[in-house]
Formats: structure tokens, C-alpha cells, sequence
């Protein structure tokens, strides 16, 4: 799971739960989303994300991959 790519389709950001859609078995799965430790502000709708942690089954901590 940590290192895949994803969509933002929920906002992320402190103090919220987001949530994301991962490409995953064959399929697309939603997961709750928090930000990574250190990442600064909201992630909006549609960004594109990596997964830096994973705590089963259905929670990931991501970083925004481009910034800009």
C-alpha cells in the first residue's frame, strides 16, 4: 500500500478525515485519508497523492506528490 498513487476526493487536512480512491486489486477502493506528518495545509479535491503510511484496514496518511 505505501508508496501507491491516488485522487484526493475528499479534502485533506488537519483536524479533518479525507478520503482517497486507490487503484488497488484490480479495482478502485475509497480509504480514509489523513495527512502525513508534516504536510502543511489542505490537500483539495482531485490532487494527487502517495501513501507514506497505512494502518489496516481502511486508514492512509498522504503527502501531496506535486506542489504546486
Amino acid at each position: 500500500m505505501v508508496g501507491r498513487t491516488g485522487r484526493v476526493t475528499g479534502v485533506v487536512g488537519p483536524g479533518l478525515v479525507g478520503e482517497v480512491i486507490l487503484h488497488i486489486r484490480g479495482g478502485a477502493e475509497h480509504f480514509l485519508a489523513y495527512p502525513a506528518l508534516g504536510e502543511r495545509g489542505r490537500i483539495g479535491v482531485g490532487a494527487v497523492v502517495t501513501v507514506v503510511e497505512y494502518q489496516p484496514p481502511r486508514t492512509v496518511y498522504v503527502m501531496e506528490v506535486y506542489d504546486g
